[in-house]
């Protein structure tokens, strides 16, 4: 196994215990934060607000440094282009959030509670993920015909 993947599985498992450490995982945590009118609880906003530091020490890292360490170039968006694409998945991340309590990253954290809410969202997930490739990818061969 090569170091970057090595790299990347603990990035991925430091995220992982960061989520289920926050209690991000929970879905009734999560729903009572987005309750904004009712029972609200402000400790979510700690989290991401928190979560903001290391975040802005990685960008400035980042306009220091040519490439990282073990890849051969940063991959940052450049587009700062707002369209339709970018909305209805903003709506739908923010439609299963509110409804559900849970979102991509926290939903395969919680995998490891052994809880089926959270089997069933990330099944859901990634049939949605398909068929938006297998749509998109007809698209892709109309437009070019």
């Amino acid at each position: 196994m090569t170091q970057r993947m090595l790299v990347s599985i603990a990035c991925g498992i430091l995220f992982g215990i960061g989520l289920v450490v926050s209690d991000m995982v929970n879905p009734a945590r999560v729903l009572a934060f987005l309750d904004v009118t009712g029972n609200w609880d402000p400790s979510l906003a700690l989290v991401m607000g928190g979560a903001l530091i290391p975040s802005s020490i990685a960008y400035a890292i980042r306009r220091r440094c040519s490439r990282p360490v073990f890849e051969t170039q940063f991959h940052v968006p450049t587009s700062r282009m707002i369209d339709r694409p970018l909305v209805a998945g903003a709506a739908l991340f923010g439609l299963g959030w509110g409804l559900v309590g849970l979102c991509p990253g926290p939903a395969i954290a919680s995998l490891v509670t052994g809880r089926w809410e959270a089997a069933l969202f990330v099944a859901a997930m990634l049939a949605g993920m398909f068929v938006h490739r297998m749509v998109s990818s007809r698209q892709t061969v109309a437009a070019r015909s």
